[in-house]
């Protein structure tokens, strides 16, 4: 196994950086949706898998994935680290699988279940993704 290219301190200090919500992605489509005129809530710990955003007068939640933790095939921004590979593998398949029962659970329950993704959302195409999905969620 290949030697960690950062000291513990340091990699520790990286991680502790990276935040579960309220992430630019995220901020990004909440700021399209608010401006849209929609109204929503955050993280509604009540439904599967806390979802970024709820619109509850459409019955629509809206999940805003980084391409990295959720395993975003194909993608430039999901690159499996060098090193502890196979523990990263296995929590990005968690991700995923976690994911895929959340998504199923909400549909049951009769909701819109809306995926942005991180890449969709940098410069140059975030304006046309946020079109798209305030389209989704109006129609």
């Amino acid at each position: 196994m290949m030697a960690d290219v950062h000291s513990k301190q340091v990699r520790s200090f990286n991680m502790s950086r990276i935040r579960s919500v309220n992430t630019k992605p995220e901020i990004t489509v909440r700021k399209g949706l608010f401006a849209a005129g929609l109204r929503f809530r955050l993280h509604d710990k009540k439904l599967p898998g806390k979802p970024d955003i709820v619109l509850r007068k459409y019955k629509t939640v809206v999940f805003v994935h980084g391409c990295f933790w959720h395993g975003h095939e194909g993608c430039r921004y999901y690159v499996i680290p060098k090193t502890r590979t196979e523990w990263w593998q296995n929590k990005i398949n968690r991700n995923k699988e976690l994911d895929s029962q959340h998504v199923k659970s909400l549909k049951e329950q009769g909701w819109d279940v809306i995926v942005i993704r991180e890449c969709e959302l940098k410069q140059g195409i975030a304006e046309s993704t946020l079109k798209n999905l305030i389209k989704k969620i109006t129609r």
